[in-house]
């Protein structure tokens, strides 16, 4: 995956009009959790091995463990084919957030970093914004 120049906004006009209501609803709800964070597309070969396209919030770098330093999003939230997703990519200790705020959002699904649902309503945006919020601290902390 890489940082393109591609617009979220324009990537969020795109969509058909329920998938853009839902993708405008959580980009304010982000970018509210995050503010004065960076947002941008990021677009190539994902996870497993698919091709993605990803707004990628709080952008930051990291070192990977073979010592490779990379830039990456904090928060990405993406458009699959039968769901949304949103990527956690912040830690408390050893536990990604999605698994720790897992159990409060609602009938998601979740994996280490990663948190699907087919409908909005099935989020417990209260949650989500405080764990969104609370993962653009600890990047912060880790920026420092």
């Amino acid at each position: 995956m890489e940082r393109v120049e591609s617009s979220p906004d324009d990537y969020i006009a795109n969509q058909a009009p329920d998938t853009r209501v839902v993708l405008e609803e959580l980009h304010t709800l982000i970018k509210t959790a995050l503010p004065d964070r960076d947002c941008c597309m990021w677009e190539g070969v994902f996870w497993g091995g698919s091709e993605q396209q990803i707004i990628g919030y709080g952008n930051y770098n990291y070192q990977r463990s073979d010592k490779k330093q990379v830039e990456w999003f904090t928060v990405g939230l993406a458009r699959q084919k039968n769901y949304f997703s949103v990527y956690v990519n912040a830690v408390e200790g050893k536990d990604y957030l999605a698994e720790i705020y897992g159990p409060r959002l609602g009938k998601v699904k979740t994996g280490k970093s990663s948190i699907s649902f087919r409908n909005l309503s099935d989020v417990n945006l209260d949650v989500f914004s405080e764990m969104i919020e609370h993962a653009g601290r600890i990047t912060d902390e880790t920026e420092s």
